[in-house]
């Protein structure tokens, strides 16, 4: 089955995202923050600890309510509180989240197959046979043996849990794939594995990747453009090439200056 993504005008960003703020109290954790995510773009957002790139993922998927600012997906705002059902799995559908530990992400009681098929029932009219064949395509997608659809996440290894976590984000064909330090909690080998699936899909189908991460050093990899966060605000943005090699901000250059060397080195986007 070939994943066809939901539909938008060739001039419409998938996301934009314009004066976001979060603000905790009299604590400003994300200021203004403004970005544009382009169809079958990859877009880095990168920063240490606390730097609020967590906090802009969650009010651009809709987990944490957002202070001010506007965020709106193909066009088209995020749900209100008050927005139907039907409106909200529409949004879900055109945005989804991998967040950096899937232990804690996916259901620890349940089959992994079964906690995709739930996905796929709920936003698909695919039941019974068809559903299976979808979901062992998604497994064997991201790398899974159907066999593993049995497992439950204590009986899988971090990059299989990892791999069952994008299956499942990637069963509603969205638009935008936010991943939230996705590759941090894994060994360095599996780091590249998963960077490598993730590249493999772009390839397969139309996909747009926001990628929140503190390691500069796995950027080039992944992605095209990328924007550094510091105490909420952006400090520097371009692409990728451009940022690495002649950074402005002397942060970006700190960034940069910790990147380890040598490191594992997974396939380099041309």
């Amino acid at each position: 089955m070939t994943d066809a993504p939901h539909e938008t005008t060739a001039d419409t960003p998938v996301l934009e995202v314009e004066d976001l703020t979060k603000r905790f109290g009299e604590h400003t954790a994300v200021d203004a923050v403004s970005l544009r995510l382009e169809a079958g773009q990859s877009l880095a957002v990168v920063g240490e600890s606390g730097s609020g790139k967590t906090t802009t993922a969650r009010m651009i998927t809709g987990l944490e309510p957002i202070t001010s600012g506007t965020v709106t997906i193909g066009g088209r705002p995020l749900p209100g509180p008050h927005a139907r059902t039907a409106e909200r799995l529409e949004f879900a559908r055109r945005i989804q989240m991998v967040f950096q530990d899937p232990y804690t992400s996916l259901d620890r009681h349940q089959h992994i197959g079964h906690g995709i098929a739930e996905i796929l029932a709920l936003h698909t009219p695919l039941r019974a046979a068809a559903l299976r064949r979808r979901l062992d395509e998604l497994l064997d997608q991201v790398g899974l043996d159907p066999r593993q659809a049995d497992s439950r996440p204590r009986n899988l290894s971090g990059g299989q849990r990892q791999r069952a976590a994008i299956a499942r984000a990637l069963a509603v064909q969205p638009h935008v794939l936010v991943l939230d330090e996705a590759v941090a909690a894994l060994d360095v080998s599996v780091q590249a594995q998963i960077i490598n699936l993730l590249a493999e899909i772009r390839r397969q189908r139309p996909i747009s990747y926001l990628f929140i991460t503190h390691d500069l050093g796995i950027v080039p990899y992944l992605c095209e453009r990328v924007v550094v966060m510091r105490d909420g605000r952006i400090v520097e943005a371009g692409p990728t090439s451009q940022v690495l090699s002649a950074p402005k901000d002397p942060y970006t250059r700190n960034l940069i200056d910790s990147i380890p060397r040598p490191g594992w080195k997974p396939r380099r986007r041309p």
